[in-house]
């Protein structure tokens, strides 16, 4: 038996390329309760202070690295924009459920929560939520059937909490994990929760980097596009020990191309879970274990340059604890303790005994001995999960604008410019009942992208002279959603194919109007 104090030995090793070798189901560790509550605290600190730091920079560069001197200047009053952030007020959301259920609470227990919330989402979240209000099951409100966003990042960013109770327990973040990840995501996209929540749990045994990210990969499916992703993260990291410049080119040459998700589709925009997976591990094999650093690296590392240092941030923050976290960054902290995160009841003090609740209860039903003092977990081998991917994505070849002259448009439809979040967006859109947008395409599937809109009405899609479906694009929010599929279909036969989009001239739910927006049409084969 092993006994940790707040800095963690290394308790088990892993070979550069060969799976994690942990011993038999007997192998126990011993921590103390206070340094248990310290690890969970430097969690929920670093997964904060991580995500205020990147804020400012989200998708501000994209395929490319964000130079040292144009990374933000920190100061502690930073912090407090955790308190608005998805990161934070999903992952809690998602805990609290635990909380009310127990730790066997179901998929549909996930979603009935999730499904009445009130505050804003975006991209797989976004796409669940409206599905799982218009009637779609937990089962199926993540897949690519009813959600283009799959593999997107949202899992990933909200599933720390699953971490932080599962100290030394991968097995059961897996189960936890695909149970309320499969809400809003599918395949890589639930990989991705898998993925960082098993290294918050590693990181509550060993400091090691290296293996916090090989317990990860250890989790996932063998044979997934996200082992494969973090596999080469950990090859490069060795190949290049000293050049993480080199290892993030290489990376994102490799795996920055072919998501499926409308935003990011033949574009330079990357918010699926795996190259931000990737960039979480390299920030955390480069950064040498110092907080600082690997914060720059994960933020500099572009794309989703907040959520990536809040989950880098968020496991180192537990292998040194919250009272090893350097001053500067926690001092900011304190202030704010007590405030709840927005849509919450929780606050920082109040998730952390949460947490810290859940995980001793964890810890008893998998095994091990919870003390007045110390706690002994009986440790689970790293299983990797089944694969269960989707595979009729196709690859997209063609993004079809609504300006092309392919499209032909019938009725009152105007060109609409309007400012969403940092970008300015056009479409062309419509609310007179019978006004039609008509294009043909030769592919295995299509997306018709377009604003979701506080004023979105409902329209007929018919494909090849049927009526296949009919949609709304309300956004369930106060706020219009850009680089939205508004309808999406996959599987088709490799033939030519009519499409019409024909508004109804009718509002949906609380929707203000009944306007119908267009920006594009992409094609997949």
């Amino acid at each position: 038996m092993n006994s940790l104090g707040v800095a963690s030995a290394l308790v088990l090793t892993f070979g550069l390329s060969t799976a994690p070798e942990f011993a038999t189901a007997a192998d126990t560790v011993e921590i103390s309760r206070q340094a248990l509550r310290d690890k969970v605290r430097g969690g929920w600190a670093g997964q904060m202070i991580g995500v205020s730091f990147g804020f400012p920079t989200e998708f501000g560069y994209l395929n490319r690295t964000i130079p040292p001197d144009e990374l933000p200047q920190w100061s502690p009053e930073m912090v407090h924009e955790a308190l608005n952030q998805d990161d934070l007020y999903v992952d809690i959301t998602l805990a609290s459920v635990l909380d009310r259920h127990g730790l066997d609470a179901g998929s549909e227990d996930f979603a009935a929560l999730f499904r009445d919330t009130q505050y804003p989402l975006w991209h797989a979240n976004l796409s669940a939520r409206r599905a799982l209000r218009r009637g779609v099951p937990a089962t199926l409100s993540g897949t690519p059937r009813f959600n283009m966003h799959a593999n997107d990042i949202d899992f990933q960013i909200e599933s720390d909490f699953i971490g932080l109770m599962t100290p030394g327990l991968p097995q059961e973040s897996n189960r936890l994990s695909f149970t309320a990840g499969r809400v809003m995501n599918h395949g890589d996209g639930i990989y991705g929760g898998m993925f960082i929540s098993a290294m918050y749990g590693a990181a509550f045994i060993t400091d090691d980097p290296r293996t916090i990210v090989e317990t990860g990969r250890a989790a996932l499916p063998v044979d997934s596009r996200y082992a494969a992703v973090v596999g080469d993260a950990l090859s490069l990291a060795a190949e290049y020990p000293q050049d993480w410049l080199e290892a993030w080119h290489l990376l994102t040459e490799k795996w920055s191309r072919g998501q499926a998700c409308p935003a990011g589709a033949l574009r330079d925009f990357n918010i699926d879970a795996t190259v931000n997976g990737g960039y979480v591990a390299l920030a955390l094999l480069y950064g040498d274990g110092d907080f600082e650093k690997t914060m720059r690296l994960a933020a500099r590392a572009g794309q989703d340059s907040d959520c990536n240092p809040a989950s880098a941030l968020g496991i180192l923050g537990v292998v040194i604890g919250y009272d090893e976290i350097p001053s500067q960054f926690s001092k900011g902290i304190d202030a704010i303790a007590e405030e709840h995160f927005s849509f919450t009841t929780y606050s920082f003090n109040d998730i952390i005994e949460s947490t810290l609740r859940r995980a001793l209860s964890l810890i008893e039903k998998t095994g091990g001995d919870v003390g007045e003092e110390n706690v002994r977990i009986r440790l689970q081998a790293p299983l990797p999960a089944a694969l269960d991917d989707w595979t009729d994505y196709g690859v997209a070849t063609e993004r079809i604008g609504f300006r092309d002259d392919r499209w032909r448009w019938h009725g009152d439809w105007r060109e609409d410019q309007r400012k969403v979040w940092r970008s300015e967006h056009a479409s062309r859109i419509s609310n007179e009942e019978g006004a039609e947008a008509r294009i043909s395409f030769t592919g295995t599937g299509a997306a018709v992208t377009g604003l979701l809109l506080p004023e979105g009405g409902r329209a007929d899609i018919f494909l090849d002279a049927v009526l296949v479906a009919t949609i709304d694009v309300y956004p369930d929010e106060e706020d219009a959603k850009t680089d939205e599929a508004i309808w999406h279909i996959f599987g088709l036969e490799l033939i030519d194919h009519d499409l019409r989009i024909v508004v109804r001239g009718e509002s949906f739910g609380a929707s203000q109007g009944a306007e119908v927006s267009i920006d594009g049409l992409i094609v997949f084969e």
